[in-house]
């Protein structure tokens, strides 16, 4: 088995891909220890000490290190884990009750129901057009919220924490709703 590695626009987050799906469908983000608790695979990154991110995608691991920590000293660690995980076949999470794994929808909003149309078009074009760019960089973006006109993302895995986050989200991704959906004004991390 060959695990590659890849760039990101982050230079503290280096993406993993082990030639295989990591998660069937959906993103899993672990930004702390205790979060990692729910998954064997993110624990024993988070144990090398250095590590204070772990993201799963479709078919790749980004793992964030702390500031100042220099990616030669433990990229050869993060791999080795990545193989035993993977070509032993382990499990992705903990098993046990599905409690055991839920993932809170923090920092969400409740959007207008009159809003229903807008929120459909900015949910589309996050789905089609941002989130499948982003993870090509080892992250994710996810919809958060819709209040007069502005739009709340929460960035996840290499997106968050990356200095180039914020012009992305400004020119890219508002740019593009913004011309796609008249109704946006703004749109902002959470």
């Amino acid at each position: 088995m060959l695990i590659e590695t890849e760039t990101t626009p982050n230079p503290a987050t280096l993406k993993f891909l082990p030639g295989q799906a990591v998660m069937a469908s959906g993103t899993r983000d672990f930004a702390t220890e205790e979060e990692a608790a729910a998954s064997p695979l993110a624990e024993t990154l988070f144990s090398l000490g250095d590590v204070t991110g772990v993201f799963f995608g479709y078919d790749f691991v980004s793992v964030t290190l702390s500031a100042g920590v220099d990616w030669s000293d433990v990229k050869p660690d993060v791999i080795a884990i990545l193989l035993d995980h993977f070509s032993g076949n382990m499990p992705l999470f903990h098993s046990g009750s599905a409690s055991g794994i839920f993932v809170p929808d923090d920092e969400a909003f409740e959007d207008d129901p009159a809003d229903a149309e807008i929120v459909a078009q900015i949910r589309e074009l996050i789905e089609t057009r941002v989130r499948p760019a982003v993870a090509n960089d080892g992250g994710d973006i996810v919809y958060r919220g819709f209040d007069k006109g502005k739009v709340f993302l929460k960035m996840q895995g290499a997106c968050a924490g990356c200095p180039s986050s914020s012009a992305t989200l400004k020119q890219g991704i508002e740019s593009l709703l913004k011309h796609y959906v008249p109704e946006v004004t703004e749109v902002r991390a959470v």
